[in-house]
């Protein structure tokens, strides 16, 4: 197992949410929440991992009860906004308003602050960098939502790879890429988990680990739950979605035990000169 402390991440939303589908839609479809949250909660307390939880805020809404249960596992809360919408589609004030709609909720149902986000679909870009002057209005000391990648829905190709601080106040602690000669190939977890062999994705975590770099690895609750409804979507988003799902219990259980994982604080506290 590496000796270096990665941080283990999760987008905590239900399956319709990150389909660019409508919070006015919602209703709709089936609530499976649970479904993957309590597998994600057994495999991570088998392995004695804690992990971040950003939790959206509607979600936490319809089911506060699982969110105090994920506190009381020891886990963190965080905060993935209120209606999954993409940032570079707001206004600033919307925005603004969103993230406090967001943390008004979490803040009534667990007893920690909040200090940790992530946007939906990762969507601080080039054009939006104003939310992290929002982020840090707001009283959020870490973020984690810049992709340095380039993929149609979000990225800043040429961001930092470590840690940096994008407004005092406020660390931006990116999401996980290999560098492969002139190009950064996004390794940290989500559908990339599921289509990349496990062992390029430990090959590539390991590489960074060896030099010194804490890994951030995502995953969502859905992505346990291969059986949650299929629907016709754009081939782009259905492929992505709905690729090896099957796979992903055994894949976490691997990594579970080849890497060392904490919440997102425990690397903010690791990192020179962040406390």
């Amino acid at each position: 197992m590496s000796q270096v402390l990665n941080a283990f991440t999760v987008d905590l939303e239900d399956w319709y949410q990150g389909l660019e589908i409508g919070p006015e839609d919602w209703s709709g479809y089936e609530d499976r929440l649970r479904i993957g949250s309590e597998r994600l909660l057994q495999l991570l307390d088998d392995a004695s991992v804690r992990a971040t939880f950003f939790v959206l805020g509607c979600a936490a809404e319809r089911d506060p009860d699982l969110i105090r249960h994920i506190q009381d596992q020891g886990h963190e809360i965080g905060t993935h906004g209120y209606a999954h919408r993409l940032v570079y589609q707001l206004e600033q004030e919307e925005f603004r308003r969103d993230i406090e709609r967001s943390l008004e909720v979490l803040s009534a149902i667990v007893d920690s602050p909040i200090r940790a986000h992530r946007a939906p679909f990762f969507s601080i870009t080039r054009q939006s960098e104003w939310a992290f002057d929002i982020l840090a209005e707001c009283g959020l000391n870490c973020d984690s939502s810049v992709f340095p990648v380039r993929n149609y829905r979000y990225g800043i190709a040429d961001a930092p790879r470590w840690p940096y601080q994008a407004r005092p106040g406020l660390t931006e602690i990116p999401l996980t890429t290999y560098r492969l000669g002139e190009r950064n190939i996004p390794v940290g977890g989500g559908a990339y988990f599921r289509i990349f062999p496990y062992t390029l994705t430990r090959y590539a975590l390991r590489a960074i680990n060896a030099e010194g770099g804490a890994a951030v690895f995502y995953i969502h609750p859905w992505e346990l739950d291969p059986d949650h409804p299929r629907i016709d979507l754009p081939r782009r988003i259905g492929l992505t979605h709905y690729w090896n799902l099957a796979a992903t219990e055994r894949r976490l259980k691997r990594l579970l035990g080849d890497f060392r994982f904490a919440p997102m604080r425990c690397i903010m506290e690791a990192e020179d000169g962040i406390s």
